[in-house]
């Protein structure tokens, strides 16, 4: 649907939206890429901090991903940065759309404050959340499991293990993304 910079420019209409946040370069876009079946739906970058406005992305035209700018190292000024932040809170707080929020997690990193943060938000706001494991063929199993059970334990957020590569969880998680639609 387009990229905003504010959010009186999002769409206006009442379909239900997911969000898709998670720190820069953890594989937000190549993740909607995927579950879209299109390569080049989201502009995916090698560089943290390419997307810098929150893009709406219109599905079977009943519902939005949205894919908000990620938090974290990114290449830019500071007051850039603040930008987003705002431009993040507004969206999440002042959005009666929003029915779910999927946290992507790189399996190779342990979330960090913001992404702790974020999860303490959806619980105080009662947003339904998921955790997506990205990059899930960089580990093997076990370390996998033990990292989803990490999650769950430790933040009482359901994780689903995802690989861009592979395609490995996007069935799981498109079925997690639909139940959430049709509550």
């Amino acid at each position: 649907m387009g990229s905003f910079f504010t959010l009186d420019q999002h769409p206006r209409d009442q379909r239900p939206q997911i969000g898709f946040a998670g720190r820069s370069n953890v594989g937000k876009s190549s993740l909607l890429n995927k579950l879209a079946g299109r390569k080049k739906l989201a502009k995916v970058s090698s560089t943290p901090g390419k997307t810098r406005s929150i893009n709406f992305f219109l599905v079977n035209d009943r519902f939005y991903f949205v894919d908000l700018p990620g938090y974290g190292f990114a290449k830019v000024p500071k007051v850039e940065k603040e930008k987003w932040v705002k431009l993040v809170e507004s969206y999440l707080t002042d959005n009666p759309n929003l029915i779910g929020l999927l946290l992507l997690l790189d399996c190779r990193r342990d979330p960090n404050d913001d992404d702790e943060q974020l999860i303490d938000w959806m619980k105080v706001n009662d947003i339904p959340g998921l955790a997506v494991i990205t990059k899930a063929d960089k580990l093997n199993r076990d370390k996998l499991n033990r990292k989803l059970h990490q999650i769950e334990n430790n933040y009482g957020i359901a994780s689903i293990p995802f690989s861009t590569i592979s395609g490995h969880g996007k069935n799981e998680l498109l079925t997690a993304i639909f139940d959430l639609i049709n509550k």
